[in-house]
């Protein structure tokens, strides 16, 4: 099937089985390694990306259903070679040991915070439910989010 969607900004049109996944197709086809496979069960958010700025277990989507949508992964929240200040904010904290689950979790976060603009950290807690991480304990990666809400200038 010929697929055409955006991908971090850039129009895309590839060709895919009609049962591939998305993580698939991003990995092995367009050679972005942004998501991360982890489990294949959607339950890890190791392979987060945005579609339509909707965080989605790209291991449970089937790529032809991309069609015409936009897919966002953590290349497309940069600007340019500049880091998002999300990203930035992890790296100050140390929000980040072995980086597996990282660009799942702030692809979540960065979501969340689209709707939750002022979340308090029970909030950010729940909000990243889904997304699993082994090296930090969450704590860091908590201090990290809150302190990117609280930094001055953020609307």
């Amino acid at each position: 099937m010929i697929v055409n969607f955006i991908l971090n900004g850039r129009p895309r049109q590839i060709e895919a089985p009609a049962n591939e996944t998305l993580l698939q197709t991003l990995r092995d086809t367009l050679g972005n390694f942004d998501a991360k496979e982890g489990c294949n069960e959607g339950v890890c958010g190791a392979c987060t990306v945005l579609l339509d700025g909707r965080p989605v277990a790209s291991c449970l989507v089937l790529t032809p259903t991309v069609r015409a949508h936009t897919v966002v992964t953590l290349r497309g929240v940069q600007s340019g070679d500049d880091l998002h200040p999300l990203q930035q904010a992890f790296l100050d904290h140390g929000a980040v040991q072995c980086g597996f689950c990282t660009p799942g979790i702030l692809l979540t976060a960065l979501a969340f915070l689209e709707r939750h603009p002022r979340p308090d950290r029970e909030d950010v807690r729940v909000a990243l439910a889904g997304n699993l991480c082994r090296c930090t304990g969450y704590t860091k990666i908590l201090d990290a989010v809150q302190a990117y809400v609280s930094r001055p200038g953020r609307s």
